[in-house]
């Protein structure tokens, strides 16, 4: 077993989701939103895709969310496996990739990076907390930061041992640090407003969107479909 700090290949993680909260939502045996683990055909790649609630589309339709339109690109070559998981933070996506080593074995990495301020608590079993929890107390920004290069540290290695492509999108304003220029991969291959508006999407009382999810809560498939094109017209070229 090949074991780097909190993170192994010891196999992907299974998700508990509650599936009365995901009408509509199929996941395969391990709960996350793509079909059943299989071998790839010769001549086709697999593109592994991360993120929290926005990946895995929470509140839409399975053909609505963002991943799903994308999957639409070059499927000749490429197949894509939905790993997003509701409320996910940084680590837990730097787990879950280091968890698909021998099951899916990636060749094409994306992140939609979470809010940075959530961390992955390690106590009796892993729990993700965010917002006020008592247990960030400790937190700031400058810790906030170097936990999230950590992680990116991680994909990276990730990739340079697999021989595998990484591209990262990411909405939050908070990641826009000085102490982030001049990192070459987060500005060669980083998307950095891959969800336009999200200001006013988290100020709705003020700006009405036109576009929400079942749930009321996150993007609705208008924003899926435009982020999917954004991506596309992005790094298009280079997904393949």
């Amino acid at each position: 077993m090949i074991k780097f700090g909190f993170f192994t290949d010891r196999g992907l993680d299974k998700q508990n989701l509650d599936k009365s909260s995901w009408n509509k939502t199929k996941t395969n045996s391990y709960g996350y939103r793509c079909p059943e683990w299989e071998p790839m055909p010769d001549g086709k790649k697999n593109v592994v895709v991360l993120g929290c609630s926005h990946t895995f589309g929470q509140g839409n339709a399975d053909n609505e969310h963002w991943v799903h339109f994308l999957s639409q690109h070059n499927t000749d070559r490429l197949r894509y496996w939905n790993l997003g998981v509701p409320g996910a933070s940084g680590e837990s996506l730097v787990r879950r990739l280091w968890g698909t080593q021998k099951l899916i074995d990636p060749r094409i990495i994306i992140v939609c990076w979470p809010p940075i301020t959530r961390r992955e608590w390690y106590d009796n079993e892993i729990s993700t907390v965010h917002g006020q929890s008592e247990k960030l107390l400790i937190q700031n920004n400058r810790t906030d930061l170097s936990n999230f290069l950590h992680n990116v540290f991680w994909i990276e290695k990730y990739a340079e041992i697999n021989q595998a492509k990484t591209f990262y999108c990411y909405s939050m304003e908070e990641i826009k640090h000085p102490d982030l220029d001049g990192l070459n991969i987060l500005n060669t291959y980083t998307l950095a407003n891959c969800w336009p508006y999200w200001d006013k999407f988290d100020q709705r009382v003020q700006y009405k969107e036109p576009s929400f999810a079942s749930d009321g809560e996150h993007y609705g498939t208008e924003h899926h479909e435009r982020f999917a094109k954004l991506f596309v017209d992005y790094f298009g070229s280079k997904l393949k």
